[in-house]
């Protein structure tokens, strides 16, 4: 895939470094040349300096012929922005923007954006690190990466089952009861979820 990438920050750069070791052809845009100075050394894609609200910026940075855009600023009016403009004005299929602010992952989400919401992520990881005693785990297939988290239910899902709990982003793979037994609940089906249950979920990172 070709990936233009929004932002020479730390998220960029990690971004676009991934990217580069998975053999995908990337383009970083910022408009300060020292963020781009900042990739790796062995980084093999391109860099450009520019504004990203420009829209010859981004055609010369090749948002034209690109697979993908992923927007990764820390503003997130600016994010939305060039979102919209890679998916609307430039028909990219897939755009991909960080959101800061929680509350308005909606707002991405209703134009058509797929978001990545760190904040959301972080506080996630930090409470299951605190409370679960389980650890996470990271299973790469192909070029898709999903996280399996474990999560304890809580009292708002005392009563229901699997099937009718919408965890947003997530998807439960089963259930750690109690007792320390493990239920899939693609075999068996849906699962009602007691107190001292834990959720075994899904999510796929990249």
């Amino acid at each position: 895939m070709n990936v233009l990438i929004i932002g020479g920050g730390m998220l960029g750069r990690e971004t676009a470094r991934q990217l580069d070791s998975l053999g995908h052809g990337v383009v970083v845009v910022d408009e300060n040349p020292e963020n781009l100075g900042l990739l790796d050394a062995g980084f093999g894609g391109v860099t450009y300096v520019g504004f990203p609200m420009d829209l010859n910026v981004l055609r010369q940075a090749g948002i034209e012929s690109c697979d993908a855009v992923a927007v990764t600023t820390s503003d997130d009016n600016l994010n939305i922005a060039v979102g919209q403009i890679a998916k609307k004005y430039f028909k990219v299929e897939r755009v991909a923007a960080r959101i800061s602010d929680p509350a308005r992952e909606d707002i991405f989400e209703r134009v058509g954006l797929r978001t990545v919401c760190p904040t959301n992520m972080a506080g996630e990881k930090l409470v299951a690190e605190l409370v679960s005693p389980w650890q996470s785990r990271q299973v790469t297939f192909g070029t898709a990466t999903i996280a399996l988290e474990v999560r304890p239910a809580e009292r708002q899902h005392f009563g229901r089952t699997t099937g009718d709990v919408d965890l947003p982003g997530c998807g439960i793979f089963g259930l750690i009861r109690a007792d320390g037994r493990f239920l899939l609940k693609e075999t068996a089906g849906n699962l009602p979820i007691s107190e001292g249950d834990a959720l075994v979920l899904t999510r796929r990172i990249d």
